[in-house]
């Protein structure tokens, strides 16, 4: 072994890929669950009823207008606290990823956040649930050495 060999910086060991695959699910699902929810809870009657209700329903215009309301403001409700569990579990995995890349802990996290992710959209965000999920799999799988520096 060399002098400069054994000099040299030891070996950097980063999350980047799946920091920025869950960046991307966590900006997917603010657009997506959280652009739902700002939508309900500004839209007034008479525009969900033109609007909103035939997307949400397509040709089935059979629902009450007023129920149709109600399980929209649900469904918004259910969107906006999986949006925010979401989010705290995956700054959660973003920060143990960070701080300690070589632990498999953030996988735990962002496996959590894919779950609330596809469980609180009722499977319909399957794909940036997907994010989250691919992200917790390379932290399981892609290993870093131990100890290694941020």
């Amino acid at each position: 072994m060399s002098a400069a060999a054994a000099t040299a910086a030891p070996v950097r060991g980063r999350r980047t890929l799946e920091i920025v695959l869950v960046g991307l699910g966590i900006i997917a699902a603010v657009v997506t669950m959280g652009g739902f929810t700002l939508v309900m809870n500004q839209v007034d009657q008479a525009t969900f009823e033109a609007v909103v209700m035939p997307a949400l329903l397509g040709g089935d215009t059979a629902l009450d207008p007023l129920a149709a309301r109600e399980a929209g403001d649900t469904l918004a409700a259910w969107f906006g606290v999986s949006l925010v569990l979401l989010l705290l579990l995956s700054a959660a995995g973003i920060a143990l990823a960070r701080s300690r890349p070589w632990r498999r802990t953030p996988a735990w996290w962002f496996l959590a956040a894919g779950l609330v992710c596809l469980l609180g959209s009722q499977l319909v965000l399957y794909p940036v649930a997907f994010l989250f999920l691919l992200a917790a799999a390379l932290v399981a799988l892609r290993p870093l050495p131990e100890g290694s520096p941020r």
